[in-house]
């Protein structure tokens, strides 16, 4: 995921619920959603940041040697600048980006 084109905002703002859970039609069932979608890109997030920190990594057991890399504490600049995937998730929800569907629901639509 290219984290650089996220519009979404750094910082919380107050939502209109009646907009919120008009896709679904059910306010818990939008908030499941949206929780479920953020720790998806929390996953991914860090898995990705591992596997940049992973070439910086010291195998060394020595606790005298501390080494200070630029590369490294810019990389993790970077990340800590992002919206936090709560936020990511809730402007995917608010733009229908989150494909999602409810088992239940479609049990019942075939009755």
């Amino acid at each position: 995921m290219d984290y650089k084109k996220i519009n979404a905002p750094l910082t919380t703002i107050t939502r209109d619920i009646d907009k919120f859970d008009a896709q679904t039609g059910n306010i818990y069932e939008s908030v499941i959603i949206c929780s479920r979608r953020a720790n998806q890109i929390s996953v991914e997030m860090k898995q990705e940041l591992n596997s940049k920190l992973e070439e910086f990594a010291s195998f060394n057991d020595n606790l005298e040697e501390v080494f200070e890399n630029r590369e490294q504490i810019e990389i993790s600049k970077f990340y800590e600048r992002l919206p936090k995937p709560t936020l990511i998730a809730l402007s995917e929800f608010e733009e229908d980006k989150i494909y999602y569907r409810n088992p239940d629901k479609e049990q019942k639509q075939r009755k």
